[in-house]
């Protein structure tokens, strides 16, 4: 709370007497709708006009009983709007906070043109929202006109949450998420254009039409020439937070993304020290998302939020705002479920990007590169935004779905094309290293140009050199100038938190191009030699956590980048495995005695001597309760984990991590992440280029039809409804056409005609003599699909067999007639001893038996002179399945 703040508060008084305030922000159109969000929570949309004739689309929380309260505002990341915040909202105000979310101006309800959280217009608009707050008879004041406020949002909304705490003091608090600090440096890194990016920008926009003029105008400049320019920067320092870091004088946590190369961690790094001199208390969080994907660790971070909040807006000193400093890192894969094992590390201080540095050396000498005419083939860092939702930082996207949230487990799409990249090599670590912030190197370079521009980056390359990961997928841009002249220069490479395992070495590469830069379009020839040794920062004061955080909090999102990473891993993970069986080498699938302990525990077993298989032509439904061990055994299947007991074996080769037979399978589980400015044609191509298969062994146009995308497969992602987004993801699983598809709840989120075209599509495939298993929450839906099942409970078979037998074994018979027959009739045979119920259909009756036999009945049927055609036992698969479940013990 910071009283006083604005010196005596009568211009306020003075505004609100004389109705000003009233008319700068008013209901437009119809009064205000307010409705019951569930939980006690009240909700009220209100459509509020800023000074500039703006309309602004509002949603307003509350909770409890009567009292003042603090009050956060939410706002939202680009390309989104407020119902994306809505969750969090309604648990903020059950946190006993009044919440108030908005839609950015040009996006969704809200009308005005996007500016990039343009102080005029943005930052204007927040700040006509804070004066709407201290009307609220919920909100606690510090003083008139004063609302006690914190702001907090990701990507687009933590920056507008940074720059209105700097125009407006009376902010209280602010949690900028993954954003940026200054804008001129996120689009145009030491003077590189980041044209992938920036593009992403403004086609999630809507369109160049949809921005302030001068933003379109610039864009097109500058994508045009490949160059930005002293205006350019101009113009996008004045919407940076950086421009106003004198005037932030409020408690912030900085929480950034491991996987992101949209704003990486520097970013976080200059504002952290620029805040901190303002005498505030500051906290950065290093977490394992970020634009491109990776875990967003959401339940961890909203509760960090919250309890930021309790401590700094309601001033409760027993809530624990978190450690000056924590970083997310990766342990390794779980053997019993696959998740990664990610723990928290703490320090008591924020060290920066430089701390206890360690020397390498590096060996290399003097190196030509070419930069080809047009830039064109480029290297490959990262894809950006794979599975992280585009710039506004995908909170609706499939976070963690991306390929490059896998680089920490050694898989990733990095790739130098030979002659245009110089590399320097250390020699093998003699013990762990931690890698924590910017290494630096001391590089020459000069060129037969004025201009270069190179992209550095450091990888972690295994024994041999056999493989080398590029962590967080990461690359540092340079421009430089007055190469013809020979220029040495200190390089900051991207920084990191990474650890090179003893007898791993460094390398650092410098490549003339790359996918998500604009480099220069004429050819090039630099030559570059490295001098010194590589600085690599480690801060040994922060210390990881002896135990891994909860699986429920940490749990990886196993996509399609999980199939991809197994391809990938076919040619390095070669294991033992037993001899094939020739008997079963057209048999799809045979488990045997399988069984798979939980972690730690001698009998407590998730999967228990499970057995059953599977022909070509069928289309299995794996069914069972939550705890049945369904998950279990796909990953057992699909190699990502190892049985205690018994063996897997597909086609007769017995399944292990890596094993070759597994490119026969394919698998869609938990959706898939595609670049949404792409065509679905284009994320396919990318798809299988990062397999490492050869082009023609996709059969990519068998797979779309089969899909039955259509024209739609021209069209960018974003324009997909989700049901096409779910086909294209089983399309993505059907490249290569694999013998058996595996699909994990293929129709979430879908709505009943999307489930129908779904379901043509899993019979479709399975109707050219290959096999599907479907694991699915939807009975009726298996039911339709599926023509035999296998159904699990506590980790066991309770019942394996075709659909038509499981569901037939019950007490109710389907009577079918030669004729229909009128109610009077119905209700006798309803009468009749041994009869529970009678319930009439389209062409008979379902009759539910009490005590009498099928003989019997029929016997009683013709006495009555019921025209019978046809006697059957008949029950749907829900009944089936629950009595099933219910007779386990």
């Amino acid at each position: 709370m910071r009283l006083n703040k604005h010196g005596p508060p009568r211009w306020r008084a003075a505004l609100a007497s004389a109705g000003v305030l009233a008319a700068l922000l008013v209901p437009a159109g119809s009064a205000s709708a307010a409705e019951d969000s569930g939980g006690g929570v009240k909700r009220q949309d209100q459509i509020l006009k800023t000074v500039d004739g703006v309309r602004i689309d509002t949603s307003y929380f509350t909770a409890g009983g009567e009292g003042r309260r603090p009050a956060v505002m939410l706002a939202h990341g680009f390309g989104s709007s407020k119902a994306d915040l809505r969750q969090q909202a309604e648990k903020l105000a059950e946190s006993g906070y009044a919440v108030l979310t908005w839609t950015a101006r040009g996006f969704g309800r809200s009308t005005g043109k996007i500016g990039l959280n343009d102080p005029k217009a943005e930052v204007a608009d927040a700040r006509k929202l804070i004066d709407w707050l201290a009307e609220r008879p919920e909100v606690q004041l510090d003083a008139e006109g004063d609302p006690r406020v914190g702001m907090t949002g990701a990507s687009y909304g933590g920056a507008v949450s940074l720059l209105t705490a700097g125009y407006d003091e009376r902010v209280d608090a602010i949690a900028p998420l993954i954003t940026w600090w200054d804008l001129p440096e996120a689009l145009f890194p030491n003077g590189v254009f980041k044209k992938l990016w920036t593009g992403m920008f403004l086609s999630t926009g809507g369109g160049c039409e949809r921005f302030e003029d001068e933003l379109c105008a610039m864009y097109n400049r500058v994508a045009v020439s490949g160059k930005p320019d002293a205006k350019a920067a101009e113009l996008l320092a004045a919407r940076s937070p950086k421009a106003v870091a004198d005037r932030i004088k409020v408690p912030a946590l900085f929480v950034q993304g491991q996987q992101d190369s949209l704003f990486p961690l520097s970013h976080t790094d200059q504002a952290a020290k620029a805040l901190k001199k303002n005498g505030q208390p500051v906290a950065v969080d290093w977490m394992a998302g970020g634009h491109d994907g990776g875990n967003p660790e959401a339940a961890r971070v909203e509760q960090r939020v919250t309890n930021w909040f309790d401590r700094y807006l309601k001033q409760d000193k027993n809530a624990d705002p978190g450690p000056a400093f924590r970083v997310t890192r990766t342990g390794g894969v779980d053997s019993t479920n696959g998740a990664a094992e990610l723990r928290g590390a703490t320090g008591s201080r924020y060290p920066g990007l430089g701390h206890d540095p360690v020397r390498i050396p590096l060996t290399g000498r003097e190196q030509k590169v070419d930069n080809p005419a047009g830039a064109v083939p480029p290297s490959i860092s990262t894809l950006p935004g794979l599975g992280g939702g585009g710039p506004g930082g995908g909170e609706s996207a499939d976070q963690g779905s991306s390929l490059a949230q896998l680089s920490s487990l050694g898989i990733g799409v990095s790739f130098d094309f030979p002659g245009q990249h110089a590399r320097f090599d250390s020699a093998p670590v003699e013990k762990d290293l931690r890698i924590t912030g910017s290494p630096t190197v001391r590089v020459k370079v000069s060129a037969d140009t004025k201009d270069a521009v190179l992209f550095g980056k450091v990888y972690d390359v295994g024994p041999g050199g056999r493989s080398q990961i590029l962590p967080g997928q990461l690359v540092s841009p340079v421009r430089v100038t007055d190469a013809d002249q020979g220029r040495t220069l200190t390089l900051n490479l991207p920084a990191i938190d990474h650890e090179v395992r003893k007898g791993h070495s460094l390398r650092v590469v410098l490549a003339a191009t790359d996918l998500g830069y604009a480099s220069p379009a004429e050819p090039a020839t630099y030559r570059i030699a490295a001098e010194g040794a590589l600085n690599v920062p480690t801060a040994p004061a922060v210390r990881t956590a002896a135990t891994p955080l909860p699986t429920w909090v940490w749990a990886l999102p196993l996509g399609a980048a999980v199939v991809a990473a197994g391809l990938l891993l076919l040619g390095r993970r070669r294991t033992s495995a037993p001899p094939a069986d020739p008997e079963l080498a057209d048999v799809p699938l045979r488990i045997t005695g399988l069984s798979k302990k939980y972690a730690g525990s001698t009998d407590r077993y998730a999967v228990r001597d499970l057995s059953f298989g599977v022909e070509r032509g069928q289309v299995l439904g794996l069914l069972g309760p939550n705890g049945a061990g369904k998950t279990t055994t796909l990953r057992m299947l699909m190699g990502l984990i190892r049985p205690d007991e018994g063996e897997i074996r597909v086609f007769g080769q017995a399944i292990r991590p890596g094993a070759p037979v597994l490119s026969r399978v394919g698998a869609f589980v938990e959706g898939a992440g595609f670049l949404p400015h792409l065509s679905g044609r284009a994320n396919l191509d990318l798809y299988w280029q990062a397999t490492g298969r050869p082009a023609e062994d996709a059969h990519i146009e068998q797979a779309l039809e089969i899909a039955g995308l259509g024209g739609a497969l021209e069209r960018a992602v974003r324009t997909y409804s989700q049901g096409m987004r779910q086909r294209l993801a089983i399309a993505q699983a059907m490249l290569g056409l694999p013998d058996l598809l595996i699909l994990d709840e293929p129709t979430n989120g879908l709505d009943p005609p999307q489930i129908r075209e779904m379901r043509e599509v899993m019979i479709r495939y399975a109707a050219a003599g290959r096999t599907v298993i479907v694991s699915s929450h939807l009975l009726a839906e298996v039911e339709q699909t599926c023509t035999h099942l296998v159904v699990m409970d506590q980790g066991q078979l309770v019942q394996a067999g075709p659909v038509a037998e499981i569901v037939g074994s019950g007490d109710t018979l389907h009577v079918g007639l030669a004729a229909p027959v009128d109610a009077p009739l119905a209700d006798k045979v309803a009468a009749l001893d041994g009869i529970a119920a009678v319930d009439p259909t389209e062409n008979g009756l379902l009759v539910r038996l009490d005590g009498i036999g099928a003989d019997q009945l029929v016997v009683e049927l013709v006495r009555l002179g019921v025209p019978v055609a046809s006697v059957m036992p008949h029950r749907r698969l829900e009944d089936a399945f629950l009595t099933l479940i219910g007779g386990t013990g």
